[in-house]
């Protein structure tokens, strides 16, 4: 069995197969975990849940749900801390808001259980001081956790070379061959030929370029994003905060993200000083507290985007034995322990465990403006 694609998703689908008793490799046309999964904030919370079907909020909550134990696992398995703590989120409201959230948000919060403060000014303010003077009130999930992206792939990848599960990187997967009696062959750009049963596509940005070059449709791409680093010191700001103009995530020794911005620009590397200058300018509008805080640094990675903001999961119905685990767009390290147990269950016991019709590979897709490509 071949996984193609070393990202948390990828990685995990593998780590996850193995454990099921799969013969798995990992084929990754860079290094292991330095695109999205790296460059992301962590936030373990969809943007804006309530946007979206009721069966992508039931996939989130089996994967929030997994984490604990999850990131308990890896510790006991690689010694590492990932730093997954429950920090809360915060959405702070102004009377300049283009668009209310309010109503929507709690109503869904209502229906799928997940606890929710309504707070006035004052209360906002005492949560984050740091937030502008004209903050009228706000919103607060308290059990909102947060992880640390390189942190957990660090785990990840270590648990995977403790389990003797090949990890090939710079290993760029451009065709897959097969001998008409099931057995297939994953070709790389410099020759070399990997043989398998199964197939796994979960290169992340890359799949829908590649599932074309296998030669079946798959609307995944590109959708860039920039983030900013703040030099605060701990205890600064305590919640995740998210506002429609940026988000600002602490970490626990007081570095703040600012991110990110949405850009549909192909494989555009590098960070820009106008996008950066705009999170910049967002910041001082909705939490100038932050003002003073240097800039450490700034970075940007590729999220693999769909119309709908919904993955692809599951098995190619015009190509046996060529399954697919992408697309999670801005929703990957939230989504990566559900997907990586139905995937694997799905692939070794037949049985997804989850209903999984909502995101099938060849499912009919309806761009939804708000939650697909910008």
């Amino acid at each position: 069995m071949v996984v193609v694609g070393g990202g948390i998703i990828g990685a995990l689908c593998a780590w996850r197969l193995h454990q099921r008793g799969a013969r798995v490799s990992v084929l990754e046309r860079g290094t292991m975990g330095h695109e999205a999964s790296w460059a992301g904030a962590g936030i373990l919370c969809p943007i804006h849940p309530w946007l979206y079907p009721d069966a992508f909020t039931h996939l989130v909550n089996a994967s929030l749900q997994m984490y604990p134990d999850f990131v308990a696992e890896l510790r006991r398995e690689t010694g590492l801390d990932v730093q997954w703590r429950m920090c809360g989120l915060l959405i702070p409201e102004f009377p300049w808001d283009a668009h209310s959230h309010h109503a929507a948000a709690m109503a869904w919060s209502r229906r799928f259980s997940w606890e929710v403060e309504e707070l006035d000014e004052q209360q906002v303010r005492a949560h984050e001081p740091v937030l502008a003077d004209d903050v009228c009130g706000g919103m607060l999930w308290p059990r909102v956790a947060q992880v640390r992206n390189p942190r957990l792939l660090r785990a990840v990848r270590m648990a995977l070379v403790k389990s003797g599960v090949p990890l090939i990187e710079h290993a760029d997967v451009i065709a897959i061959e097969t001998d008409g009696h099931g057995v297939r062959r994953a070709r790389t750009a410099d020759g070399r030929l990997f043989e398998a049963d199964v197939v796994l596509l979960a290169a992340g940005s890359w799949s829908g370029e590649l599932a074309g070059q296998l030669g079946f449709s798959l609307p995944v791409e590109p959708v860039k994003g920039q983030i900013v680093l703040l030099h605060g010191r701990p205890g600064l700001m305590r919640h995740i905060v998210k506002h429609d103009k940026a988000y600002f995530v602490p970490r626990a020794d007081g570095r703040i993200l600012v991110g990110a911005s949405m850009e549909r620009v192909g494989f555009e590397r590098g960070t820009t000083r106008d996008v950066i200058g705009e999170l910049l300018s967002a910041m001082r509008q909705i939490a100038p507290g932050l003002e003073d805080v240097p800039v450490e640094k700034a970075w940007m990675g590729f999220r693999p985007g769909s119309p709908d903001g919904l993955p692809f999961l599951g098995p190619v119905a015009s190509m046996p034995g060529v399954w697919v685990a992408s697309g999670h767009y801005r929703n990957g390290v939230a989504l990566a322990p559900i997907t990586a147990e139905v995937i694997s269950r799905w692939i070794m016991e037949g049985d997804p465990g989850l209903p999984m019709d909502a995101f099938r590979v060849d499912r009919e897709v309806v761009e939804h403006a708000a939650l697909g490509y910008p």
